[in-house]
């Protein structure tokens, strides 16, 4: 175990223009959600208005059933909509913290700089490979281990004075393999941890 803490980001390149589209979205969410409310309120008044009369008219079950569903049907839609588009800005202005610590890699993910979800901690004795992805190692690995490449990064190309770097990870379950984007300081943290016979150099 090695006494060494460093932290570092991979923020989107396009971070200015993903910010404006997830206030969109968000800004959408909300009025999706407010509208629901109000519709939501005002069945307090018109539901039972409805139903009486429906009574009063001798209506059947049958088309007092519609009329109820034709009134609430606004309301699903809005609900709907609300989640839609809340799960949907999720996709705009994220990020990923690496922090190194005692032999370890977490990476959390970063929404809108400001919530963070863990994501993965990566320990040094179970990392079996690492690399950096424009080497000719990176596709015989990801080939040969037949699973999906998993970036924790928002970017597919690295950003100034960054690397893409993979690391094949083996896990209780199976074998992974994760790119991330970072200095050379954090990836000689990771070489030194796991083992510099882990390091594929071409």
């Amino acid at each position: 175990m090695r006494d060494a803490f460093y932290e570092e980001s991979a923020i989107s390149q396009r971070g200015a223009s993903e910010a404006k589209k997830y206030t969109v979205l968000h800004v959408i969410s909300i009025i999706c959600c407010v509208l629901a409310a109000l519709h939501a309120f005002f069945s307090l008044t018109f539901v039972p208005k409805i139903i009486n009369d429906c009574k009063t008219q001798g209506v059947g079950a049958g088309a007092m059933a519609f009329q109820l569903i034709w009134w609430f049907l606004p309301l699903i839609m809005l609900v709907g909509m609300f989640f839609f588009f809340w799960k949907w800005k999720k996709r705009y202005n994220v990020s990923y913290d690496y922090t190194f610590v005692e032999d370890e890699l977490r990476i959390s993910k970063v929404f809108n700089g400001k919530r963070r979800k863990f994501i993965i901690t990566l320990k040094a004795d179970q990392i079996l490979k690492i690399g950096l992805c424009e080497n000719d190692s990176f596709e015989r690995t990801v080939s040969g281990n037949q699973k999906k490449v998993r970036y924790m990064t928002p970017n597919r190309e690295p950003s100034e004075d960054k690397s893409m770097v993979y690391v094949l990870y083996s896990s209780s379950i199976e074998k992974s393999v994760y790119v991330i984007e970072c200095r050379k300081q954090l990836l000689e943290y990771l070489v030194l941890a796991a083992g510099r016979n882990k390091w594929e150099a071409r």
